[in-house]
């Protein structure tokens, strides 16, 4: 057990050399690895989150593919499509980029519903349906997809089914000015270089042993609290909110704060879950699965504080 965590920790030193200033994604895409969900990274551009999943599928020794999510953009394009061979007169399947095991999908928000719609199918089931056949995806499968929180010209607002899909949502900032004059020295020969350091059945073991981390039955009943107290109607839902929020979260929240509380605690070296792991992640599960009300966004109410604020209610 301590081994495999030391592996993790040696995976993130070595990112934390090449991209700076952006530990939390970093450490949030590795959680997204060893749980197999998928993860939503919201910046500006030119913030590393590229790079930093293209480093992260090579020390992991993951097949990577990356696809610029554009309004012209097929579904085809995205899981494949059926080719006639005239000479066998027969139909072969052409596969497209979203067989491997670490997909990017970059800029997701630029791409038209039908293409959102092929996705949502993957993240969901794991498989893709190409013509009249269905094709199993390889394991893990695990999709990282990229937005632009500032520049909304063409771009295609996510559903909330297809965000209740992403097991976290987190936001990327500018790195602080010592990150930053660090990137002017960085060598992207360095990139090129990079060996593998944990493998496709260490990420499985992890898996496993994160899920024999401990979690008490006061535990489960603060997550499913905090869940039921963001939403309206609820016996949990504090009432001084009731202007704030439209909806609450959905029962896939409680699974990933469940499951990722868990990788938190194995990280920290803990064999059970506190309230402290609930609390770190709070914002990064629930911040993009409760809506706010029209008034609300008007006002300009920070989400992700306001979820941090309702889960600190619960805990006790």
């Amino acid at each position: 057990m301590s081994e495999l965590r030391t592996k993790i920790n040696d995976v993130l030193g070595e990112a934390k050399t090449l991209v700076f200033g952006q530990d939390d994604m970093l450490e949030a895409i590795m959680a997204a690895l060893v749980c197999e969900g998928h993860l939503l990274i919201e910046g500006l551009p030119g913030l590393g989150k590229t790079l930093s999943v293209s480093i992260m599928s090579k020390l992991c020794d993951l097949e990577f593919n990356r696809v610029q999510f554009t309004p012209d953009l097929l579904p085809s394009d995205l899981i494949g499509t059926m080719i006639y061979n005239q000479q066998k007169e027969e139909f072969s399947t052409k596969f497209g980029p979203i067989f491997t095991q670490l997909i990017l999908a970059d800029e997701i928000n630029r791409s038209p519903a039908k293409v959102q719609a092929a996705l949502l199918e993957a993240m969901a089931e794991k498989q893709v349906t190409i013509g009249d056949k269905t094709y199993k995806l390889k394991s893990p499968f695990v999709v990282l997809a990229t937005q632009n929180p500032i520049e909304q010209e063409g771009t295609y607002n996510l559903p909330e089914a297809q965000l209740d899909r992403f097991m976290m949502k987190i936001s990327v900032d500018y790195p602080n000015f010592d990150a930053e004059k660090s990137i002017l020295d960085m060598k992207l020969s360095k990139i090129s270089d990079l060996i593998a350091k944990i493998t496709s059945d260490d990420l499985i073991t992890l898996k496993s042993e994160v899920e024999k981390v401990h979690v008490d039955e006061k535990i489960k009943d603060m997550i499913i609290r905090i869940i039921h107290a963001t939403r309206p109607g609820s016996e949990y839902f504090n009432s001084s909110y009731v202007d704030v929020v439209l909806a609450g979260a959905s029962p896939r929240a409680s699974i990933w704060l469940y499951k990722i509380a868990k990788f938190k605690a194995f990280m920290s070296g803990s064999d059970h879950v506190t309230p402290e792991h609930v609390l770190s992640i709070v914002k990064g599960v629930l911040g993009h699965r409760v809506l706010l009300t029209y008034e609300a966004v008007i006002d300009k109410v920070d989400v992700k504080n306001l979820v941090l604020d309702i889960a600190k209610e619960q805990v006790g």
